[in-house]
């Protein structure tokens, strides 16, 4: 870690004041002489010398007055109806803001590819589970006319504490009911589940394409009936006041966006390998200077949406340690309410090392920075990895990184 050389600038700084202010009050002590044109010299130059620092003051105090209302300019949206999203930042419809994400769970098998949706997701997870298999989690705030969503997978008790953060609705088929039974039942956890039963009803929400499959990669859903089943089970569309976290991750403003090329604690982060997480799909993230995006490959080629054929890209891409252990039967847990464990964050080429931190399961995850500053991120959509500490690892161009 390197050290903030802060101390060292406030020493050189308060030295030079010292100085000037020493030379000032030399320039004050005046000859006693008698002579009255002397001294009505002396009072006409003070005069002036005055006048002249009040004017550099008062230019100084104006010059400042400008910086800081720039800086504290209103953040004037492109259209009227337009605000900020409390998920990327874009501009985003206002009616929009308010309203509950998805959850959706998408498998990373390499049959499940390509997968509907995937150009709506704003914040995507990647974690390992049982089988040296990942599997991922979106989160969507905008699908509500998309034609098709999925396929869907069964989820994990550690992806329904990642969707909590969101206040979001959990799109999943099925999972190991006698792990994630008691925290899909609970009464704040609102989960719409494609197999039934005890860990709550579908509402009807899914089907299958072709109709008559029984494939564990062909089940879908869609905007019209998630709709129709949030409205069937009471689910509450808007964000609940009770659960909702408002201060969510910070952002920088577009016209100044974060740049660790200016941090020394910063590295070249071009090539992103996460094989030594995930090393059955092989994630890997590429870095694009044209447009500033982390462009995602599974299995060595482009992750897709099945429609429009856009390739998954992102602005941030945070990586968190988490530890974890075995539930047996190969199903794993981990500890995402904790602190100070090993965090990453990587933006615009370059990579920092810092730390996060959780307290409370719909709380926002915090990642500071080695300094203890919290890290403010940049406009757009996020990529998240939960590593396993101990046994993970990954690998930024061309170092590799153990956890």
């Amino acid at each position: 870690m390197v050290k903030n050389p802060v101390s060292l600038s406030v020493f050189l700084l308060a030295a030079s004041l010292l100085l000037a202010g020493c030379g000032s009050n030399q320039s004050q002590v005046t000859s006693a002489a008698p002579e009255t044109s002397a001294v009505e010299t002396e009072t006409a130059a003070e005069t002036e010398s005055e006048t002249e620092s009040e004017t550099e003051a008062e230019t100084e105090t104006e010059t400042e007055a400008e910086t800081e209302a720039e800086t504290e300019a209103p953040d004037i949206p492109p259209e009227e109806g337009l605000v900020r999203s409390p998920i990327t930042n874009e501009w985003i419809p206002e009616e929009r803001a308010n309203k509950r994400p998805i959850a959706v769970m998408y498998p990373t098998d390499k049959k499940a590819q390509p997968q509907y949706g995937l150009d709506r997701v704003e914040v995507f997870y990647e974690i390992m589970e049982e089988g040296d298999m990942s599997r991922q989690m979106g989160i969507l705030s905008d699908w509500e006319d998309l034609e098709r969503i999925g396929n869907i997978r069964s989820t994990r008790e550690y992806y329904v504490y990642e969707a909590l953060e969101w206040d979001a609705i959990l799109v999943h088929f099925g999972g190991p009911e006698v792990l994630v039974k008691p925290i899909l039942t609970r009464s704040d956890v609102d989960n719409i589940n494609g197999v039934d039963g005890g860990m709550g009803p579908s509402y009807g929400a899914f089907y299958r394409v072709p109709a008559n499959s029984n494939s564990m990669h062909r089940a879908y859903t869609d905007g019209p009936h998630i709709l129709a089943a949030i409205e069937k089970a009471g689910f509450a569309r808007d964000y609940r006041p009770e659960y909702y976290d408002p201060d969510r991750w910070h952002f920088a403003r577009e016209t100044d966006p974060v740049d660790l090329s200016t941090r020394p604690d910063a590295l070249p982060a071009k090539r992103l390998d996460m094989k030594g997480c995930s090393p059955i799909t092989g994630s890997v993230l590429e870095y694009n200077e044209e447009d500033g995006l982390y462009y995602r490959s599974i299995y060595g080629s482009p992750q897709c949406d099945a429609v429009t054929g856009e390739q998954m890209a992102f602005t941030n891409i945070l990586i968190k340690s988490e530890t974890y252990g075995q539930r047996g039967a190969g199903y794993l847990y981990y500890h995402s309410l904790d602190g100070g464990h090993e965090a990453w964050y990587l933006t615009r080429g370059h990579i920092i090392h810092g730390t996060w931190a959780k307290d409370n399961e719909y709380h926002t995850t915090r990642f500071y920075d080695d300094n203890g500053e919290e890290i403010t991120l940049n406009t757009g959509r996020t990529m998240v990895f939960i590593a396993r500490t101990g046994t993970d690892s990954f690998v930024v161009d061309d170092r590799k990184v153990e956890l």
